[in-house]
């Protein structure tokens, strides 16, 4: 007979979430700029309908949230070329700062340890008065 398996307590997202922000050294949208312009990778995973309806911020890579790891690893065959090691300061965005944190907590896994995400997301940039490329 198997030995039985060790199955920890379900979380609610809500908790997930909770618990991968206390990890994150989150940041708003003038500090988000600001890093761009000192070398950040500003990483904008909405889905094309959002980007399409919102605009762009300029200089941001856009990266599919199915791909992001694929495409943000150092050390990954299907690297963008933005990825240029594991000490990158990276800043994902979604559109309001949710799914943004569970993908700037995945790069930290993978190594990127210097990965966060944008409080508020997109929306918040934008509110914020700063850059964006029209649709």
């Amino acid at each position: 007979m198997p030995e039985p398996v060790s199955v920890p307590e379900p979380l609610s997202v809500d908790e997930l979430l909770e618990r991968v922000r206390a990890e994150l050294d989150r940041i708003g949208p003038r500090e988000a700029f600001d890093a761009a312009a000192h070398g950040a990778l500003l990483v904008d995973i909405r889905y094309a309908e959002l980007r399409e309806r919102d605009g762009l911020i300029p200089g941001a890579l856009v990266v599919e949230r199915n791909e992001l790891e694929w495409r943000l690893d150092p050390q990954g065959s299907h690297r963008a070329p933005e990825a240029t090691g594991h000490g990158l300061r990276t800043v994902v965005i979604c559109n309001e700062g949710y799914a943004s944190s569970l993908a700037a907590a995945s790069l930290q896994q993978l190594g990127l340890y210097r990965a966060t995400d944008l409080i508020g997301g997109f929306q918040a940039w934008r509110a914020a008065g700063l850059p964006v490329v029209a649709p």
